[in-house]
């Protein structure tokens, strides 16, 4: 077992940058990113409502990323089968980069003018090629080090994530303002090579404990029983509830992030500057903020700045509404939300990772992450007539009150959660 310290502080961040996993772990973490913006967030939605598309149905249309927040219900067979080739994890991991690849390639060949149900099959064939990709590569962060570096790690992937979301988001609007919206989703699916490559030279996780077989019945059983069962079910419900409302503020407003800029007078131009770039590396700052503190201070009072931060920065967002085309308010509120997401999004998953058992990493992970994004996924899809029957504006500050709940539900887990998240 590795030192407990040696992954603390400053020197915690070091060592992880200079492992082999830290490299792999950069080039997952851009696999996952790039295609998000694309396939469910506000790449998608700007393409869609750059040729006309209501926003009611750009909304609707959301509800894809329903496979991001149900991987629950197909993680207990990643768990419980592996592929004849390459392992436990990389095998399946490989699978579902190539066919996300194929389903961007698919996306870009649709005319969502002319065939948008067709569009619609293959946006959900991408994000359930996704959100699979996402179940594995978060298991195998958990079980490529010890779990006292998941912190320093998680920023480490969330480099990555983040560049990847450069590319999906910022270089992808500059793309199709210079070469349309084919050639720009055909270039990101290309892209998709480099994490593949990266499965291929990958080493498989070596289980720190005897990895246990289970019948295909008790995969979908005995991850929940065995979370329940080292909790307790009073506190393992308040720990899935909690997770579920923790990222509500963030996730209602994301699906209309890319038409309230739009309707805000911004050109797509000005949206890939600032959402898609200076945002992006915000983001990352805020990330590697995040996992330093993991490392140094007390996860509840993380757990509590970082859910407040994410509030308030919904509220930086009135600033463009009630300066439209402003480009000072576009990056105050910028500014503000991308180093709360990334703070916030680093402390969320040093605390799920702690409460997952290796024998269903990717089961208890994919349930606590689905949990994380349901609500305000649901929320979301409906975001688009919230707005057309009120404002923006008072959708922002609906979005920022919601972190009241969660707020209340940490301050009853307090004392029964301690100072560091529960271990397997």
């Amino acid at each position: 077992m590795a030192d407990t310290r040696s992954y603390k502080g400053w020197q915690g961040i070091k060592r992880a940058f200079g492992t082999p996993s830290a490299a792999t772990l950069l080039f997952f973490g851009f696999g996952c990113g790039l295609p998000f913006l694309l396939i469910v967030g506000g790449t998608l939605s700007t393409w869609l409502r750059d040729i006309g598309l209501a926003l009611s149905l750009i909304g609707l249309l959301s509800f894809a990323s329903f496979f991001y927040v149900l991987k629950f219900l197909w993680a207990p067979l990643l768990d419980r089968y592996a592929l004849p080739l390459l392992g436990r994890r990389r095998g399946w991991l490989f699978v579902s980069q190539a066919l996300l690849m194929l389903g961007l390639l698919a996306m870009a060949y649709t005319d969502p003018a002319a065939h948008l149900s067709i569009l619609i099959a293959f946006v959900a064939l991408a994000a359930f090629a996704g959100a699979t990709q996402d179940i594995l590569v978060d298991a195998y962060r958990i079980e490529i080090v010890e779990p006292h570096a998941q912190g320093a790690l998680a920023a480490t992937y969330t480099l990555g994530y983040r560049i990847g979301l450069i590319l999906g988001g910022a270089m992808a609007l500059y793309f199709a303002e210079l070469f349309g919206w084919r050639i720009t989703y055909t270039v990101m699916a290309l892209l998709m090579l480099l994490p593949l490559a990266a499965t291929l030279l990958a080493r498989e996780p070596e289980a720190r404990t005897a990895i246990r077989k289970v019948s295909l019945a008790e995969a979908f059983i005995e991850p929940f029983r065995e979370f329940f069962s080292r909790n307790g079910a009073a506190l393992a419900l308040a720990f899935l509830l909690f997770v579920g409302l923790y990222k509500f503020p963030d996730q209602m407003i994301g699906v209309l992030a890319g038409p309230f800029y739009l309707d805000s007078g911004y050109t797509k131009a000005d949206i890939a500057t600032v959402s898609k770039l200076y945002g992006v590396w915000l983001g990352i700052g805020g990330a590697f903020l995040g996992g330093v503190c993991v490392a140094a201070f007390d996860i509840r009072r993380l757990l509590a700045v970082a859910a407040v931060g994410v509030a308030l920065s919904n509220l930086a967002f009135l600033l463009m509404a009630q300066h439209p085309s402003e480009i000072w308010a576009f990056f105050a509120a910028i500014t503000a939300d991308n180093l709360a997401q990334g703070f916030a999004g680093t402390v969320l998953v040093a605390f799920m990772s702690g409460l997952t058992n290796q024998n269903f990493t990717a089961t208890q992970y994919a349930l606590l992450v689905s949990l994380a994004n349901l609500p305000g996924k649901f929320v979301g899809g409906f975001s688009g007539y919230i707005v057309e029957q009120s404002s923006y504006s008072a959708f922002f500050l609906i979005s920022a009150v919601s972190v009241v709940p969660a707020l209340l539900l940490l301050a009853w887990l307090w004392r029964r959660i301690g100072a560091e998240p529960a271990q397997a």
